[in-house]
């Protein structure tokens, strides 16, 4: 690789691991998971990166693809935890709730279905990007889209939640 081509790849790193781990991580929804997922996906990235013409769509679908196939696999890391002592709610955190309520339910839903979910209403792109990330067909997309949405509508912990 050329001085040039590597500098460029340096730069690209630095300015978009951050989107890229958020990305990540909504998929996961493990930090540490996230991070291993990122790396591996910007190594691959290294030695393709010469004839790579848009880097972040690039980098987006190897990670889609490299947690897709971690998932395949049924490869499973190490579960840390992290136990805190009970602590009383700050006010206005019932928003905050909700939202966990429903990442816990997104990260109920298949891979596919999650990945769908994540690139379409989080990252907000459009159909047939998320299509071209995970290289399947538009039709497929919607499928996904609207098999996860039926189930986190019908998910009892989020109902449940939702409405106490």
């Amino acid at each position: 690789m050329r001085v040039a081509d590597r500098a460029l790849y340096e730069d690209f790193v630095v300015a978009r691991s951050d989107r890229l781990l958020r990305t990540a991580y909504l998929l996961t929804r493990d930090w540490g998971v996230a991070e291993d997922l990122l790396q591996e996906s910007l190594a691959k990235a290294w030695f393709a990166w010469p004839g790579v013409e848009e880097p972040e769509a690039y980098v987006r679908r190897v990670l889609v693809t490299t947690y897709t196939s971690w998932w395949r696999r049924r490869w499973r890391r190490e579960v840390p935890r992290d136990d805190f002592p009970d602590m009383p709610a700050p006010e206005g955190s019932g928003d905050l709730a909700e939202r966990e309520a429903l990442w816990r339910a997104v990260g109920r839903l298949p891979t596919r279905q999650r990945a769908v979910v994540v690139l379409r209403f989080y990252e907000d792109l459009p159909v047939a990007e998320v299509a071209r990330l995970m290289d399947c067909e538009t039709g497929t997309v919607k499928s996904q889209t609207a098999k996860a949405l039926a189930k986190l509508r019908v998910d009892d912990s989020v109902v449940k939640e939702l409405y106490r």
